[in-house]
């Protein structure tokens, strides 16, 4: 209340000095608008009896002279008229005025010395007047004057007035000022801060984030969303620990965000996490007019964004956004998330000449179907191998860049684009803890062979000090690989390379993804429940069960194999059309890419196909959702699917499998997983099937669709188990609890 009073009578006195000021400045032009105007109606007046009087002034003192002087005299706001001679001596004085005149005012006496016209104010008979004197003249000698007396005090009443209403309107601004700002201060300030209050008041004793609604005006949004984000946070951190002091009555250990990075804080002693990939896990791009900020779909954003969320650090990777470059500082830094910056992202720049040789040439049309083994023939380039070079020398300069300050620092490299940047960072800085994981399939040494530059791969791979991979078979292939091709000593009790007197420790370590409900979205973190009847009518379908796909459009994940099972299923059992519809959420990739502008064809072609088949008027048994879609969009179509199918022909993991299982917090659904991805390594509870049998895999689903709801449950039971246990944050302890450990391993001594 008291600030409201300030605020009142701030407003009040501001409005009050502007109008004072205001009536200030409007009186003194009334007053100088008012004398002009006295002034004019005296000339006029006077110049009017100049030439009657001029004779008659020759003559002195005349009855006729004072008639005339009387009859003008006696008009509205004239005070008199007045003749004098030249001697200053009245001639002629209406009579009101004469006993007021015994002398002549200043203004006759400068009129008749100087021979002009002269005005002003003067007190008259105890009045304040105007007067007015102009020179009567006979053959250019003055004769005298004639005088113009005006009263002035309707100026004055005119002035007043004008204060007056100053006054009133003042007060009137005041009253109406009050009112308006108490219900702004009501509407705007009093009623949100209530509405806010009341929430974290709900929020403190148990409620949920979406409870209440916050306000949402212009003025107090930052302040909500500031607060909604503290809010998680605070949400997030007392959901772990109720985990941890859960697992510590239960004598268990889960790995989680706050685990992790204490964790993180204790083994690097400070010093930095680098992490280096090249896809960028936040891109700024145009929309139209408009700037939006997307998360590009891929694995390894998946699985590294939470534990950058969680360790801080820098990510580096290449800005490939339209939109990138406007959001970076001097050092091409910017902080992320946007709505919650907790690390630092640095940009890359690549020339389109560097990107379509290094990333489309080199990386995806060679080093991508080589090691998935995908039927697909790579293709080697000499330029496109120099262009790999140029850019992994590029990142090595950003990454030197970014450590140079550092005695010790720690650096997690991502995947195939850069199998040459461990040994580039490691010749500069030999005490530079570096890992290098490789997130695809690591194939056998025949496959590898194809490559012309495998001993330049190799070279640069064996400079990180880790190297890992998803499984054990691919560490198995490396080590083969290494063997037939370079120079140098296997350790295989230990798994690990010796090079130029340098240990590369080559282990698996099963990446996966963030379990806790704050990154789901469950239910228990506050999201609502998701609703299937929604999501097909969004779809502008109708159907019973529900199948989901969730993959970048690319020829190693089994898409078209998967349609095909679809087709099948739909093909032995009749009795599922026009019940079963299966969603595929494909997001385009690397289109600048011919071979994938075609699989991106043929996909869609073969989905129209199938649905041509099987045509019906509300339904289709495949809905192909050609876009990018963000996790929060995709949730509900796991939350809600019977059954999620991830087929891949080859992968290293495939996190999409670990992702369905993490948001069934229902603990329903089954999953069809291929035995060629990684994640079948672990997830045995899983439906496991070979995806160039169609026949198995449409049998697969009949089973996922027909399994008795105490077998799904208990599935998914063990299912969650092995991801909750195995989450991301497990992975980024275990990776960097062996990279801070192998430093020490590494004296040549003890090598022997």
């Amino acid at each position: 209340m008291k600030i409201t009073l300030r605020l009142i009578l701030s407003l009040i006195v501001a409005v009050g000095a502007v109008a004072a000021f205001s009536a200030y400045f409007q009186v003194g032009q009334e007053r100088h608008r008012q004398e002009e105007e006295l002034a004019r109606r005296s000339r006029l007046l006077a110049e009017g009896l100049q030439e009657t009087v001029e004779p008659l002034v020759q003559k002195g003192p005349s009855e006729r002279l004072q008639r005339l002087v009387e009859r003008f005299g006696n008009r509205e706001r004239l005070a008199g008229v007045a003749v004098y001679d030249s001697k200053e001596t009245p001639l002629a004085v209406t009579k009101s005025l004469a006993a007021a005149l015994p002398t002549a005012p200043q203004t006759i006496r400068e009129a008749l010395a100087d021979g002009v016209e002269s005005g002003g104010f003067d007190r008259v008979d105890k009045r304040e007047m105007h007067l007015f004197a102009l020179p009567l003249r006979a053959a250019e000698k003055v004769l005298g004057a004639i005088v113009i007396f005006h009263e002035t005090s309707y100026i004055r009443a005119r002035l007043h007035e004008i204060w007056r209403i100053t006054f009133l309107r003042v007060l009137a601004q005041a009253v109406l000022i009050s009112l308006v700002t108490l219900l702004v201060v009501q509407w705007t300030f009093v009623g949100p801060i209530a509405q806010m209050a009341e929430w974290m008041k709900q929020l403190r004793a148990g409620g949920s984030i979406e409870s209440s609604p916050l306000p949402r005006g212009d003025l107090f949004a930052p302040m909500a969303r500031e607060v909604t984000t503290f809010a998680r946070h605070l949400s997030v951190a007392k959901t772990a620990a109720e985990e941890e002091a859960r697992l510590r009555q239960a004598s268990e250990s889960l790995w989680t965000s706050e685990r992790l990075k204490d964790h993180v804080k204790t083994k690097l002693g400070g010093q930095p996490l680098v992490i280096v990939s090249n896809r960028e896990p936040y891109m700024h791009r145009y929309k139209g007019r408009e700037v939006e900020v997307i998360v590009p779909a891929g694995g390894v954003v998946t699985a590294l964004d939470p534990l950058m969320r969680s360790c801080g650090g820098t990510w580096i990777a290449h800005g490939a956004g339209d939109a990138d470059w406007d959001f970076v500082d001097e050092r091409k830094r910017v902080r992320v998330p946007p709505d919650d910056p907790q690390y630092t992202l640095r940009r890359v720049a690549l020339t389109s000449a560097e990107e379509n040789g290094y990333y489309y040439g080199f990386s995806n049309e060679g080093l991508w179907p080589l090691c998935h083994i995908a039927h697909v023939r790579p293709d080697f380039r000499p330029g496109d191998w120099a262009h790999y070079q140029t850019a992994n020398q590029k990142f090595a300069d950003t990454v030197l860049d970014e450590i140079a300050d550092f005695s010790s620092p720690c650096v997690l490299i991502q995947d195939y684009h850069f199998a040459l940047l461990p040994r580039i960072v490691k010749e500069k800085r030999p005490e530079a803890r570096i890992a290098l994981f490789w997130h695809i399939p690591w194939p056998n040494p025949e496959s590898f062979g194809i490559c012309p530059w495998q001993k330049e791969l190799l070279y640069g791979m064996l400079g990180a000090d880790i190297l890992g991979f998803h499984t054990q078979y691919h560490c198995n292939n490396f080590l083969e690989t290494v063997d037939r091709t370079m120079e140098c000593r296997i350790d295989r009790e230990r798994f690990s390379v010796i090079k130029e007197e340098h240990l590369t420790a080559v282990k698996p370590f099963p990446i996966s993804v963030d379990f806790s409900p704050a990154h789901q979205g469950s239910p228990a973190a506050g999201a609502p429940k998701s609703d299937r009847a929604a999501i097909l009518k969004d779809l502008r379908i109708k159907a019973e069960y529900l199948g989901v796909g969730v993959d970048r459009v690319d020829y190693t994940k089994g898409i078209l194999e998967r349609f095909r099972a679809v087709e099948r299923f739909l093909d032995k059992y009749p009795a599922y059309r026009g019940r079963f519809t299966f969603v595929q959420i494909g997001a385009p990739s690397r289109t600048h890419i011919k071979r994938y502008n075609d699989f991106l064809a043929e996909t869609d072609a073969e989905a129209d196909r199938i649905n041509w088949k099987f045509k019906g008027s509300d339904w289709r048994p495949i809905v192909f959702q050609k876009r990018h879609h963000n996790h929060q969009e995709i949730l509900p179509f796991y939350r809600t699917a019977d059954l999620c199918m991830v087929t891949s022909l080859a992968d290293g993991m495939n996190l999409v499998a670990k992702e369905f299982i993490a948001a069934r917090d229902d603990e329903g659904g089954a999953l069809v997983l291929s035995c060629f991805a990684g994640a079948s390594r672990e997830l045995r509870d899983a439906l496991i099937v070979n995806p160039y049998d169609s026949e198995q895999t449409a049998e697969a689903i009949r089973y996922a669709l027909e399994m008795p709801p105490e077998e799904r449950t208990a599935r998914m039971k063990r299912l969650r188990e092995t991801v909750k246990e195995n989450n991301i944050y497990r992975w980024a302890g275990r990776l960097i609890t062996e990279l801070t450990q192998v430093r020490f391993e590494q004296d040549p001594v003890a090598r022997g």
